[in-house]
């Protein structure tokens, strides 16, 4: 027979030190989700898009890799491209996978997305919301989930409430009581444009504004232009017509020469200048680019330090609240084209 060998103390010690240093690391290993990153100086981070063909989601996205790149991060872009329910099944895939870090997403439709992510969250993974808001209240910037690590957002009633204030003026401007608007929705069912379009009723109300006519763009500028030369036809007297800045960039060519007042709300490129320009009333900022910076700069400190940065609307501090006028356009830059 042979004797089994006998380890010395020192070796004995070497091997509870080992056996400790394991167990160390698989702990580790389920608090950070296993096969995730496991390293807070370089954090893999999910970047779930809306549509990464938008031209509005463009920029923040470049935005967004910019700041993960100058922090040593490295970001998978999950694209939804305005599928709802392809989104949630994307964040579903981010977060069983175990592979990242933290999340950033982007709404489609954000109620729908908050079990998943109250779920992420109290299993310690790290999630910022940018752009659209998440949870049931489109008149807050405030996070809607408890331990959310940021909502970097713009405030939706309040866009809607922005150009609301536009058309008063406008309509006071030209002296019409009441004053014939024709409404340009971009989603109809969305709830963006119902919190936009609740924020204008609120506005609007008892300064003679009357939406005699409706239209539907999907954010294209052609079905803007079909839709705003039907509003033409049954009401040839319209004052103003006003939508997202897509919508009115169909409308302004419809217009042929009509003398009717355009109002957007977007303020890329092209509704800037159009302000500037004098051939629309007025349009209301968003600041996509800064959305993406600001919310990648959200989930990489959650991830390396577990602080996040609360609720940010990115309009507010803006020279006048981000609403464009002929007299103050030259004091905002567009941070997409529009």
């Amino acid at each position: 027979m042979t004797s089994t060998p006998r380890l010395s103390r020192s070796g004995a010690a070497a091997v509870l030190v080992l056996a400790a240093l394991v167990a160390s690391a698989l702990a580790a290993g389920v608090a950070n989700g296993a096969g995730s990153s496991k390293s807070k100086s370089k954090p893999k981070i999910a970047y779930l898009s809306f549509a990464v063909a938008n031209s509005y989601d463009a920029p923040m996205l470049a935005a967004a890799k910019a700041v993960a790149k100058s922090q040593g991060a490295s970001v998978v872009v999950f694209d939804a491209a305005n599928d709802p329910k392809k989104q949630l099944a994307q964040l579903k895939t981010a977060i069983t996978s175990k592979q990242y870090d933290g999340i950033i997403v982007q709404p489609i439709f954000g109620p729908q997305l908050i079990p998943t992510i109250n779920q992420a969250v109290k299993s310690g993974l790290k999630i910022v919301n940018i752009d659209q808001i998440l949870g049931a209240n489109p008149g807050t910037a405030a996070p809607p989930v408890k331990g959310l690590s940021g909502n970097v957002v713009f405030v939706q009633t309040d866009i809607g409430k922005k150009q609301g204030t536009l058309v008063n003026r406008a309509c006071a401007a030209l002296q019409a009581n009441p004053c014939k608007v024709g409404y340009l929705y971009s989603v109809k069912v969305s709830s963006l444009d119902t919190a936009i379009r609740k924020g204008f009723d609120q506005v609007t109300k008892g300064h003679g504004i009357d939406v005699v006519s409706e239209g539907e763009t999907f954010y294209n500028p052609a079905n803007a232009l079909k839709a705003a030369q039907t509003m033409l036809q049954a009401q040839p007297d319209l004052h103003v017509i006003v939508g997202a800045d897509q919508g009115a960039t169909g409308a302004q060519q419809a217009l042929g020469g009509k003398k009717v007042t355009l109002i957007g709300y977007g303020g890329g490129g092209v509704g800037l200048k159009a302000v500037a320009s004098g051939a629309w009333y007025g349009t209301v900022v968003q600041r996509p680019a800064t959305e993406g910076k600001l919310g990648m700069q959200c989930v990489i400190k959650a991830v390396k330090t577990g602080k996040g940065c609360g609720g940010i609307d990115v309009l507010r501090g803006l020279p006048n609240g981000g609403v464009v006028t002929k007299a103050n356009a030259s004091k905002f830059k567009a941070e997409w084209p529009g």
